[in-house]
């Protein structure tokens, strides 16, 4: 039951991985975008493609810390204690950035509306860079079984900073190839150019990150690289693949295809990162199934999700499949 709980926790991740990450990468071409003039257009699309599911997508988020704090309280209380500042400054830029996404629809001047614009560009990058750097310092085995763990070491090392920059550029190349998808369902060639080029550099720099990283976690996280050159690298090839077909495809693909390429390639490298934790829940010394809440509090927790799932997944999928035929203002 801790397998299921923690499978059922990981699918959360991956699904916040995909939809948040859109989101948070849409926020880094706001912030390349330009002086006012320059960007309109651009910053027009991001608003067109993000008003209706932006909140919707931290549904996500939600379940992950729910799931986490109930199914497995003492990793909860060992991560908290120990990386308490990278996911207090990631609190901060996902609020700033909802602010700053608010009021600058709804603020008239110039100037107010520069401000907010720029609050919500700025913690677009930073949110998930310090969201990768938590997954680096989990993953790498920083955080001790019962917490309160080294407050900066914990995520200032080679395989955080690793993470977040990652991060950063996943988010980057995932969100540039929706809305490349956007630009061409709305007949706008000019725009549809730019965020193809926008996606292919994206994509190259997140294969170069990817491969740095390789030697990264070679000297810093021995481990976390021996299990994902191993059980995880199916899984990585996979998603590579992926990436890859999806950049060609940018051209003369259709976006649905396009768009599902790059979600799989994001999905994956997520899931070898699970595969390669296994079975393990904090670094080589925390189990799930240590780390897991009695029986009963799982049952519970399984029937709950169940329960969340019939009824958040149809209307999740509905807002979507109404956002990409244009339906919503």
């Amino acid at each position: 039951m801790s397998t299921v709980i923690a499978a059922i926790l990981f699918i959360g991740v991956i699904a916040y991985a995909l939809f948040g990450g859109a989101d948070y990468g849409a926020g880094f071409w706001d912030l390349t975008a330009g002086g006012a003039g320059r960007g309109r257009r651009v910053r027009e699309l991001i608003n067109l493609s993000l008003s209706p599911v932006w909140e919707a997508n931290h549904t996500w988020l939600i379940f992950c810390l729910v799931t986490i704090w109930t199914g497995f309280p003492e990793a909860f209380t060992a991560i908290t204690t120990t990386l308490y500042i990278p996911l207090g400054l990631a609190a901060l830029g996902i609020v700033t950035r909802g602010a700053g996404f608010a009021f600058r629809h709804a603020l008239t001047e110039r100037h107010g509306e520069r401000i907010s614009g720029a609050a919500f560009a700025c913690s677009s990058v930073l949110t998930p860079f310090f969201f990768g750097t938590i997954a680096g310092g989990i993953a790498s085995g920083r955080v001790p079984s019962r917490g309160h763990g080294a407050p900066l070491t914990g995520w200032l090392n080679p395989t955080s900073l690793l993470g977040g920059i990652l991060a950063v550029t996943v988010c980057a190349y995932l969100a540039a190839v929706f809305l490349t998808g956007q630009a061409q369902r709305r007949g706008d060639t000019s725009l549809t150019r730019a965020f193809r080029r926008r996606a292919l550099g994206a994509g190259v720099g997140a294969g170069l990150v990817a491969l740095v990283g390789v030697f990264v976690l070679h000297a810093d996280s021995p481990r976390l690289f021996r299990r994902l050159s191993t059980v995880g690298a199916p899984l990585l090839a996979v998603s590579g693949l992926c990436g890859l077909a999806a950049l060609l495809l940018l051209r003369r693909g259709r976006p649905s295809v396009v768009r599902t390429l790059a979600a799989l390639a994001i999905a994956t490298v997520v899931a070898g990162w699970g595969v390669a934790q296994y079975p393990y829940l904090l670094g080589t010394h925390l189990t799930i199934q240590h780390a897991a809440a009695p029986p009963a509090t799982l049952w519970v927790l399984l029937v709950v999700s169940c329960v969340a799932a019939a009824l958040i997944a149809p209307s999740l999928l509905l807002l979507y499949t109404l956002q990409l035929r244009r339906r919503l203002g």
